[in-house]
């Protein structure tokens, strides 16, 4: 797990942690085309899968860095995972998490 750790970075947001994907992370996954992610109201645990994606390089679970309620998923995955692709890593964000 702890090599997965390079993949994601975490932000203090009003309400909780904000978890995104690192430059990094991208370099090592290649080009994200699918991301499974949860669902806003879902309970996750640290250390339990937190998403699931499909790159160039390899599918990988991808492991909560915390514990607590999903308030936001990245409405911009909605449509695409271009976000997960580009240089902008702040806009990488997978999701929101209320921590317990």
């Amino acid at each position: 797990m702890s090599e997965m750790v390079k993949y994601f970075w975490t932000k203090a947001t009003t309400d909780g942690t904000r978890i995104g994907l690192t430059t990094e992370g991208q370099d090592e996954l290649g080009t994200i085309k699918f991301a499974k992610l949860p669902a806003v109201g879902d309970q996750i645990k640290k250390g339990d899968n937190l998403l699931n994606v499909e790159a160039d390089k390899a599918v990988s679970d991808i492991p909560s860095p915390v514990t607590g309620k999903v308030t936001a998923v990245n409405p911009a995955l909605a449509d695409s995972f271009d976000v997960l692709n580009g240089s902008d890593t702040t806009a990488a964000w997978f999701v929101d998490v209320q921590e317990d």
